[in-house]
């Protein structure tokens, strides 16, 4: 309510000066002209901008509103055609009545033979162009007006987006979880305890903690050293787990829930329950306030068969980048031999509202 109370009170401000620059600046230029008394030329110069000011508020308030935007151009056109006919007309007859003959009046008239017409049409033309001004600013109000509506709009749109992707990663992400203790249950129900307890620990911050866009880095790096340890628990011995985080700048901002998916596939690709496998997490921080995210693991594709995980995982992933870093993320992933690597850089930000 305040803001539009604001809004209004500049749009008058704006409106009241610019009527006020055209009524004082020919009062300014004719200042020093002895051929009129100086009331004489308030009152005229009154006379013709109020004359205007009918025309433009006519137009600003009614024709345009009423007419034009319900896309009644003729009807529009007509009654302006009527509106400037009229009032210029009146203002000039009104003029050429009450004005006093001008000391030069005979030499125009010998230079303009038709000095009265070329008068009324100029009159009726100074009508036209306050309409055409009125038009103008109208439509360009109304522009700014749709175009805030549309950006707002799309900003709901894309927080409603947003909020739908992050419903989808948290049940793909708990699946996936479930999925690796599940399989440790037969191995070890001690660690399968222990991984529940961890699991919980994550939940509370997959569920509860990462509601808006952005989160603190330090909390976020957390979860994924957190969730690397539940990994580890059911590592065997024939896997080379290694994770390294250098990061300086913990009180910045980031997008929660990006590196997991990652970290999840190099998890569910990369080890192998027979064979030597590794995964290396490398998340450092460049120096260009930059947030690299490295992940490289050994390479086993899935069957399948194994239906574990929904697939949705990178395309989440590269729909969220798109909303929250565009043209501002790197995402590759890519085969070198038996190695898969994958790597995200995303912008470390400031000013960002959590």
């Amino acid at each position: 309510m305040t803001q539009t109370r604001n809004k209004n009170l500049l749009q008058f401000l704006i409106h009241f000066i610019a009527w006020g620059l055209v009524f004082f600046l020919p009062f300014l230029i004719f200042w020093k002209d002895s051929d009129f008394n100086i009331w004489d030329k308030m009152f005229h110069n009154a006379v013709v901008v109020s004359s205007m000011l009918l025309v433009f508020y006519l137009n600003y308030f009614q024709l345009i509103e009423k007419i034009l935007f319900q896309r009644k151009t003729g009807k529009f056109l007509l009654y302006n055609f009527l509106l400037v006919v009229i009032v210029g007309a009146a203002v000039h007859f009104w003029q050429v009545a009450t004005m006093p003959v001008m000391p030069n009046s005979k030499a125009m008239q010998q230079k303009i033979p038709n000095l009265d017409t070329f008068f009324l049409i100029r009159d009726i033309l100074t009508m036209v162009i306050v309409a055409i001004l009125s038009v103008a600013i109208k439509m360009t109000g109304k522009w700014y007006i749709t175009e805030a509506q549309r950006q707002e709009e799309k900003k709901e749109r894309t927080e409603a987006e947003l909020k739908n992707l992050r419903q989808q990663l948290n049940p793909h992400f708990l699946f996936n979880t479930l999925n690796n203790i599940y399989a440790l249950i037969a191995l070890s129900p001690e660690k399968a305890q222990e991984s529940m307890l961890e699991l919980s620990k994550l939940l509370r911050y997959v569920l509860y903690e990462n509601d808006g866009n952005f989160v603190l880095l330090d909390r976020e790096l957390n979860f994924i050293h957190n969730y690397v340890e539940l990994m580890r628990i059911r590592l065997t011995t024939n896997v080379d787990m290694k994770i390294n985080i250098d990061v300086v700048e913990k009180d910045k901002a980031v997008a929660p829930l990006l590196f997991i998916t990652l970290i999840e596939n190099a998890f569910k690709h990369g080890i192998s329950s027979s064979q030597p496998s590794f995964v290396d997490i490398n998340i450092h921080q460049n120096n260009d306030k930059q947030l690299n995210c490295t992940i490289k693991n050994s390479y086993f594709p899935k069957d399948e068969s194994d239906q574990s995980g929904s697939g949705i995982g990178l395309d989440n992933l590269r729909r969220r980048l798109e909303i929250l870093y565009p043209h501002k993320h790197i995402l590759r992933t890519e085969k070198e031999n038996d190695t898969f690597v994958a790597e995200l850089i995303i912008p470390l930000e400031n000013n960002i509202e959590l």
